[in-house]
């Protein structure tokens, strides 16, 4: 069953987490490295596992788990096995997954809410070639070959045991076209497909959002379809075009506000929990009905949103 179909039934909203990395380095781990925060599955799963726990007490109904940039072709650059890098992700939905349930043994933590989802990420292409290139779409792969690189994770995902896929990021259509195309081997299987905007009508690439709603909404295992990785100020444009041309619930998770430069690797200006809570609240007017965060993002932005969401 759809577990999106299933939650949007009886709860008018599900609200995501919101940046995992953001949290990572706050509690001290490094995560400049190809791996990104897959590089935590190896050396704090722990530390996963508690700001997994700290946003469902934040309000979220949904971990998006550690795995964006977690591939069996990173870990053996990296010197793993490739059974050790299947282990790996299969791993980072088992800790959401413990952390979901010691979450929910405490029948407090119920009032009001969903069971919370874990959703595997499932990072774009461009992640694993850590180069930038999944805010560009423009590496030359054919479909198939796309297909093929996808493949192996999202089966370790699936075993694993995860309740839907997250298909995040994703700067091109042909990239989105091939994972949905790969879905149909795993009957049964769910995903929401989030591109990453360049501006408030154009995916990475520069193809139209509306272009790429229109063609996922024939696609009965697409469960939701949206923006990621995005900064706020496109995202009521974006929804709008997506609810023209899809009838799928909208999901979107946009940055914090603040500019990143790539240059320095660093991010700049300001954001606020109580902006963001409020921002939040125009995208499900306009029609979102998963809303969360993206980097920079943190456990009292998920909080700002909780606190009007209840209430739905």
């Amino acid at each position: 069953m759809n577990p999106i179909e299933s939650i949007i039934k009886d709860y008018s909203i599900i609200i995501l987490d919101g940046a995992l990395a953001t949290e990572l380095e706050g509690r001290g781990c490094d995560i400049n490295d190809s791996l990104w925060s897959a590089k935590i599955l190896v050396e704090h799963p722990d530390v996963i596992e508690q700001v997994h726990y700290d946003y469902f007490a934040a309000g979220a109904d949904c971990a998006i788990t550690s795995s964006y940039q977690a591939t069996i072709d990173g870990f053996v650059k990296r010197g793993f096995s490739e059974n050790e890098a299947i282990s790996l992700i299969k791993k980072s939905v088992e800790i959401a997954i413990k952390a979901r349930d010691e979450f929910w043994k405490d029948e407090v933590n119920r009032k009001n809410r969903p069971y919370p989802l874990v959703a595997a990420s499932v990072g774009p292409y461009g992640a694993y070639l850590a180069d930038g290139s999944e805010y560009r779409g423009d590496y030359k792969l054919t479909e198939k070959e796309l297909m093929d690189f996808h493949r192996p994770r999202i089966k370790a995902l699936v075993e694993a045991g995860a309740d839907i896929l997250a298909c995040e990021t994703i700067p091109c259509f042909l990239e989105a076209k091939a994972i949905v195309k790969l879905l149909q081997e795993f009957p049964g299987v769910y995903c929401w497909i989030s591109f990453s905007a360049k501006n408030n009508l154009e995916i990475s690439n520069g193809e139209l959002i509306s272009d790429c709603a229109k063609s996922l909404d024939k696609y009965d295992q697409v469960a939701a379809i949206g923006i990621n990785c995005t900064p706020p100020q496109y995202i009521t444009s974006l929804i709008g075009e997506i609810y023209k041309n899809s009838k799928k619930p909208i999901v979107v998770y946009p940055n914090s506000g603040e500019e990143y430069d790539a240059d320095t690797k660093s991010w700049h200006g300001h954001s606020s929990s109580g902006a963001y809570g409020c921002s939040a609240k125009e995208w499900y007017d306009k029609g979102a009905r998963l809303i969360g965060g993206c980097c920079r993002t943190n456990p009292e932005d998920i909080r700002s949103i909780a606190a009007w969401a209840r209430k739905y």
